[in-house]
């Protein structure tokens, strides 16, 4: 009895060794992967996620004051027509 106990523990300590191992080499290739990937992105000049959302809101703002001008433009010509 005393050796089967033996064998089961050596086992559970060997695949908890093997799976400490395999998270850390994935963590390793994750590490590597965001690496090229960064590289890549900045190589490409790019914009990140929050740049484009920037200036996202800055055209929509742009687009709502392009319109109020054209609309009171469209006013002041009026009025001069009728003078």
């Amino acid at each position: 009895m005393q050796t089967r106990n033996k064998i089961f523990d050596d086992l559970s300590e060997l695949m908890t060794n093997a799976l400490g191992v395999a998270q850390g080499a994935k963590d390793e290739a994750d590490t590597a992967v965001r690496g090229v990937i960064d590289r890549w992105v900045a190589d490409k000049d790019l914009v990140s996620r929050e740049e484009f959302e920037v200036l996202k809101i800055m055209f929509e703002k742009l687009g709502k004051e392009n319109a109020d001008l054209k609309s009171r433009l469209e006013i002041l010509e009026k009025q001069k027509n009728k003078t």
